[in-house]
């Protein structure tokens, strides 16, 4: 080791003593950041530079050559805010005089696509029914399910509906019109329609409710009457979607993507999509489509007898359902 790898080692030395006692952070993130910093002097070392000798164009340059190796964007752009970090604190103590990490970064990762349910697997989670220790939270579960798929809710929309609709209220259900009204994302408001599945598994837990304390206002409480939090409606859903034998846990914003993907098969139509989930830009709907595009490209490659010249996949035919209105099961993608 010559004297200039020494120094560069001890400076990231006395940067890691630095993020591990002035700044607190865990012993995990500071062993991360030892890792990054080491390619760090790696790379530097390679080039016959310290790392104070640093620009910009030398980190461009590894950003490529890990980009080329296969390493992700997001593993990336964690590798450059440790640098990044080094090199502030290496300007703080007066011994830079700029950041060569400053206005790098990383590739622009790919939007991955969101996790939805086949329409088998959906509707089986829907309506689920098992002999359950306290058929109360069974009917409050089925429920909860049943709106969630039913119509395509956030889970924060899902907890904000109380039992009838008051000055107060965040959101409420019509069941007499068969209406979700609902308080979304910057607070705006919409009303999405509710079916009859779900209407009626509604009914079922509004009537066994009554039995439970009705302080608070909220549709869905737990058994001390108390408004149901994200996070136990999370575990909640999990737990029903092993029990219904599905292969994947589900958490909530899946059964959202289900809700959009299979209405956007069966209608085509994006706009309506767009209203019915209350996005604010068309563009954040279009990710439908790509699930879309999946589920005809397996459908292709099952049983177009030229598929396999365009590098076809080993998709199983995909067959139709009973019902004109019900689409076949989409791929479920990152599974």
């Amino acid at each position: 080791m010559n004297a200039t790898t020494r120094d560069d080692a001890a400076l990231v030395q006395a940067y890691l003593t630095h993020v591990r006692v002035e700044k607190r952070l865990a012993e995990r993130t500071v062993a991360l950041y030892t890792l990054d910093l080491e390619k760090l002097v790696a790379n530097a070392t390679a080039a016959g530079l310290p790392l104070r000798s640093v620009q910009s164009p030398h980190i461009r340059r590894w950003v490529a050559h890990m980009h080329s190796g296969g390493r992700s964007a997001r593993g990336i752009a964690l590798i450059l805010s440790g640098w990044r970090g080094l090199y502030v604190w290496l300007g703080r103590q007066g011994l830079m005089d700029h950041n060569p990490v400053q206005d790098v970064r990383a590739p622009k990762a790919g939007k991955p696509l969101p996790k939805a349910l086949g329409v088998d697997d959906a509707v089986q989670l829907a309506g689920y029914e098992h002999e359950a220790d306290d058929p109360m939270l069974e009917t409050r579960d089925r429920c909860i399910t049943e709106l969630l798929y039913g119509c395509g809710l956030r889970i924060g929309e899902l907890v904000g509906l109380d039992v009838v609709a008051s000055a107060q209220a965040r959101g409420w259900i019509d069941a007499e019109a068969g209406e979700a009204h609902v308080l979304g994302k910057g607070a705006k408001r919409r009303s999405v329609p509710v079916g009859r599945a779900a209407l009626v598994a509604l009914a079922a837990w509004l009537a066994a409710r009554s039995a439970w304390p009705q302080e608070d206002p909220a549709l869905f409480i737990s058994a001390r009457g108390q408004r149901l939090t994200p996070q136990h409606i999370r575990v909640r859903l999990k737990r029903r979607s092993m029990l219904a034998g599905l292969t994947t846990p589900v958490h909530p914003h899946m059964l959202r993507h289900s809700f959009a993907s299979h209405v956007l098969q069966s209608s085509g139509d994006l706009r309506a999509v767009q209203e019915l989930l209350g996005h604010a830009s068309i563009s954040t709907t279009q990710v439908y489509t790509r699930l879309d595009f999946q589920h005809l490209a397996q459908v292709y490659d099952a049983a177009h007898p030229r598929a396999q010249a365009r590098g076809g996949s080993s998709a199983e035919p995909a067959t139709d359902e009973p019902g004109a209105a019900r689409p076949r099961s989409p791929t479920t993608p990152n599974r």
